[in-house]
Parts: structure tokens; sequence; C-alpha cells
């Protein structure tokens, strides 16, 4: 067992804390925000992902997790690793790089609180950076560090995090790999034993020498990711112009093994707190060593115009123009099973749409509250039912599975006009069609829609 402490009790500081206190490690978790420690203490949990208050009431039942707002508290008896899961946002200074004023304070705070632990002289502790970081990272953290602290009582270790929202809990606990980089041999040491129960179960651990790869790594990744859903976004309209379908062709595609059918699932544009956050950070750190990733800005602009295609999709069906339109949408969230609405493509969707004159009253199951926080506008509905009563149209946004399986032949007489605007591809045509309902999908050839062939 390791002690281990992390900085950040958000989404990422959180999900990391309880998994690795299920992996039998004790864990403390630090936030300087008093009133989210006070939360977590009471055992409410303060983000929505599935299974995190399970799991978090759990491990501090066992006295395996903790909480506290002093950082000094955290490394008092000494830690082993000390993780650091702070935000890393776009910077507002226009130049697109992450801001990293929050993982440079974390690592002043580190730093004051490793030298001032009573422990031993010879303690050794791995400051470990979680967060999303532009290479060159953490050398930075190292010098910070060093200003306080003889080289041989620490060292810094790069550990980016893959957890998708949604699925964090599974994705930490059963990783398709663990990425760890560090110039440090007992760093990277360590590390391999924090992450021995997973390893133990097959679940690779790619081990980097330098933190800089480790670092490139998760930008890499998502990079890679947010090109293959605008690819694929790009085809759905093409295939709609060509009378071809972007469901047959992804499976054809997918089935090469040298790209596979994960992300070849069209929709409205990708968003979240990761993939807008980080193209535009790697952009910059890019043009910063004079290498630029033209492939990744071409993307950024082409998942713009997406989102704004899509705004022109929902136009046309109603016949040119949505002023005065009633407008049911089903879905906020940026996907499923969160209730992230950071840089969600119903901001830009909907916005725009109200911007034209619609009314929009939209159900989400877990994300009404923040999208009202942001589109002030926006009319709120409780039930799916209520979204689309009245409604010229209705408008699926996120893939939540409760979308599959409505009763359609309930809400269309309801409706002024039976029009389902399907942007995430979650419903059957047919099936939809027979209950009564005028159907358009996204990527599938539009002239040879049944209800379009019907109604000439």
């Amino acid at each position: 067992m390791l002690r281990v402490g992390v900085i950040g009790a958000g989404y990422v500081g959180l999900v990391t804390g309880a998994c690795l206190s299920e992996l039998g490690h004790q864990v403390i978790c630090v936030d300087s925000d008093q009133v989210k420690i006070a939360r977590l203490k009471a055992g409410e949990v303060p983000i929505y992902e599935p299974d995190l208050e399970e799991l978090v009431a759990a491990n501090v039942s066992r006295g395996q997790l903790s909480f506290a707002a002093d950082l000094g508290e955290a490394t008092a008896g000494g830690v082993d690793l000390l993780f650091v899961a702070v935000g890393t946002p776009t910077d507002d200074n226009g130049s697109g790089g992450a801001n990293l004023a929050y993982v440079y304070a974390a690592a002043e705070a580190a730093a004051h609180a490793i030298a001032n632990a009573p422990s031993a002289p010879d303690a050794f502790t791995v400051v470990v950076i979680k967060s999303t970081v532009p290479a060159g990272t953490s050398r930075k953290v190292t010098a910070i560090l060093g200003r306080s602290l003889p080289a041989e009582r620490f060292a810094v270790a790069s550990n980016p995090e893959f957890l998708r929202e949604g699925s964090a809990i599974k994705d930490f606990m059963e990783p398709d790999r663990i990425v760890v980089g560090s110039h440090s041999e007992r760093a990277r040491q360590l590390l391999e034993e924090l992450y021995l129960p997973l390893t133990r179960k097959g679940h690779p651990l790619v081990a980097t020498s330098t933190a800089e790869t480790a670092e490139l790594i998760k930008y890499a990744a998502n990079a890679f990711l947010a090109t293959k859903v605008t690819f694929i976004n790009e085809l759905a309209r093409l295939c709609e112009a060509a009378g071809a379908d972007i469901e047959e062709l992804a499976v054809g595609v997918g089935l090469d093994d040298r790209i596979g059918p994960k992300f070849l699932t069209p929709g409205p544009g990708f968003g979240g707190s990761c993939f807008p956050k980080d193209l535009i950070a790697l952009i910059k750190t890019a043009n910063d060593f004079g290498s630029p990733v033209e492939i990744v800005e071409t993307v950024i602009r082409a998942n713009d115009r997406h989102k704004q295609l899509m705004v022109r999709k929902i136009r046309n069906e109603l016949g040119g123009a949505v002023s005065g339109r009633r407008i049911g949408v089903l879905g906020l969230a940026f996907k499923a099973n969160t209730d992230d609405m950071r840089n969600a493509p119903a901001l830009t969707i909907v916005g725009q749409l109200i911007s034209e004159g619609a009314e929009v009253r939209a159900y989400d199951p877990v994300a009404a509250g923040q999208a009202k926080e942001l589109l002030p506008d926006l009319l709120l509905a409780e039930t799916i039912e209520e979204a689309a009563c009245g409604a010229d149209a209705v408008v699926i946004l996120t893939e939540w599975s409760a979308f599959r399986g409505i009763d359609w032949t309930k809400l269309a007489p309801t409706m002024r006009r039976p029009l389902l605007i399907d942007l995430r591809n979650v419903c059957e045509p047919k099936d939809v069609i027979r209950q009564g309902m005028e159907y358009v999908a996204l990527g599938r050839p539009i002239a040879e829609l049944p209800y379009r062939a019907a109604a000439e």
C-alpha cells in the first residue's frame, strides 16, 4: 500500500483518488474549496458520474479515502506520490495555450508542504502531473520544487488521464493503457508499484523515459480522436449529397483493423472539456516549437463549421427559417451519461436557433440546469413528452439511451408537425416512420427517406 495525496478534488482528481483507494492505497484528496470538501466529508459527491458516489462512500467507510482543505494535513505523515489534478483551461490572453497557473500554484504549495512535513529527512515524494499539460511543463514544475527541496527528496512524473465522462471509473479500473513518464527511474518504479493491481490483470503500462513524451501522448491521442470524429461527420454530409449511407460506410471502413470502428459515429460535432481545449493547446505548443500541426488546425475549423451546418440542416427542414417555430430538443450535454455542458454542440446549435427566433424547449436527464445558466432564453421541459408537445420538430442532440425507445405513436399526435431530426442517429428510421413520424437522420440519403417519397 502506498500513501497518495491528490491535489484537486474535481472530476479527474476525485475519480483518481477514489479509484486508487479502491486499489488498496491510502488516499487523501485536497482541495482549496472548503465548501466542496465539506460536501465530500458529508458524503455528497459534487459532480455527476455513474457509480462514483458509491465508490467514494465505500472507500471512505473502509478508511482508505479521506478529504482535506489543507495540503499540510495531507502531507504531514508523508506521501509517496502527490498527484496534481487541477484545471488547465485555455488561457484567456488570446494565445490559445493552456493556462498553467493552477498547476504552478499546486507545485508551489506542494514544495512548501513537503519541505515542512515532519517526516524523515530522507523521505522521497514523486509529484505526479495528472492534469493535461503541454510538453515541458514537468521540467518547469521540477524547477519550482527545486527552489525549496533538495534533488534527492523528490522527482516529477507525468501520468496523463484518459477518462471519458460517463465511463470514467471503468476507464480507470480497466484501462487500455496506463502512461507514465519521468526522467527519474525511481519515480517510474513507484508508479509501476502504484498500478501493479491493474498491470497484474493484463492492462499495459507504457513507461516513457521522459515526461515530455507522456505529456505529448495525451494531446496526440485526443487530437487523433477528434480528427476521426470530424472526418466521419464530413463524410456523413457527403453521404447525404451522394445518396450513400453513413452507417453502412462506417462499418465498411471500421472493419479495417488499421482504422477500427470506434469514433466513427456521426453527430452534431465534438465538444466537452477535453477535445476543444486540448487541440488548441497542442496547436499553441507546436507553434511555440516551430513545428505547426496543420491537420489539427483544420479539424477545429471543420468542427465549428459542422455545427453551423447542423443549424442550416434544421432550418432547411423547417422551410428555410426557424423564426416563430417551436422546436423540441432532446439532450443538451455534450455526450450521454454526463451533465457536462462545456463546449457542448447544443450551446452553438440551440443558441443559434434561439437567436433566429425559434422557441426552443429542451429536455436533458441531468444537464438541464447547467444549460439554462448558459442559455438563459432556453425553455426547459421536465419530460420528453413536454419537449415534444406542440413542436414543429424534435431534434436529438445527445445520445441518451432513453431516446432510443421513445413511443412516437404517443408523441406524434401532440406535435404541430411530427418531424424528428435525429442528429445522433440513435433511432431506427423504419421504426420511427412506422409510428407516424417524419424522420431525418444524419448521413443518410435525404432523397431516399421513405417519408419524403410517400409525401411526393
